[in-house]
């Protein structure tokens, strides 16, 4: 339903979390997720997929997490068997190791999730960390060969409406990249089935595809671009 996008199951030494949501939920699914241990919280990148989030949080008594500037999507009220809580900080670590990242861009409340890994790897969550990004950062097909990169090839857009190819201005991505700085990761998972990049190099990808996008909208100079 909707525009085919997923959700994703991220298993941690502290419960299972749902980043982002899908509108079908039948009991195949719910006993799929209940065998693995249930749900200890959702957490929502934005708007465009609140979908049925109250009806998960109902079925598996978890809470759900947006943040408080988009509070005003909001179109379904809570009942007595639903939790919703609104993050009001740039960052939330709903448990250890996993960080609510508030980047703005796409809508104002946009957030990321950070991952450190542990739980799949060894203790110390050796596999590098994940972003998981929804489409706050958008997966282009360039990004995805990882092989004899010809300079100036992008792996991402920033973009306010990607229907309407209207990108974000240079200062919001900028603020987009301070946000994700102090966080390392080898791998982001975006919102489309298949549109994983796992790289040692995947966030100066990132950080190399905004000063991409900023010089080809005209800007010769800006702190950005100064970003290492």
């Amino acid at each position: 339903l909707g525009i085919g996008q997923r959700a994703l199951l991220i298993q941690t030494p502290h419960g299972n979390i749902l980043w982002d949501c899908i509108a079908y939920l039948d009991k195949p699914l719910v006993d799929f997720i209940t065998s693995l241990g249930g749900l200890s919280s959702i957490i929502i990148s934005h708007p465009h997929f609140y979908t049925t989030h109250l009806s998960w949080s109902a079925v598996f008594s978890c809470p759900v997490y947006t943040h408080a500037l988009d509070e005003k999507w909001l179109s379904r009220s809570l009942t007595v068997d639903t939790k919703r809580i609104l993050l009001r900080d740039k960052y939330t670590e709903i448990v250890k190791g996993v960080m609510a990242i508030q980047v703005g861009g796409h809508f104002e409340g946009s957030m990321v999730l950070h991952w450190d890994g542990v739980g799949e790897g060894d203790e110390k969550g050796g596999k590098g960390g994940h972003l998981f990004i929804a489409d706050t950062f958008v997966n282009v097909p360039s990004g995805f060969y990882r092989k004899d990169r010809p300079p100036g090839t992008t792996s991402f857009s920033f973009m306010w409406s990607i229907p309407n190819m209207i990108p974000l201005p240079p200062d919001t991505i900028h603020e987009m990249w301070k946000a994700i700085k102090p966080y390392d990761f080898t791998a982001t998972h975006g919102l489309f089935p298949g549109w994983d990049i796992r790289d040692e190099d995947v966030k100066k990808s990132v950080l190399d595809s905004m000063k991409i996008q900023v010089r080809n909208q005209g800007f010769a100079s800006h702190t950005l671009l100064d970003e290492e």
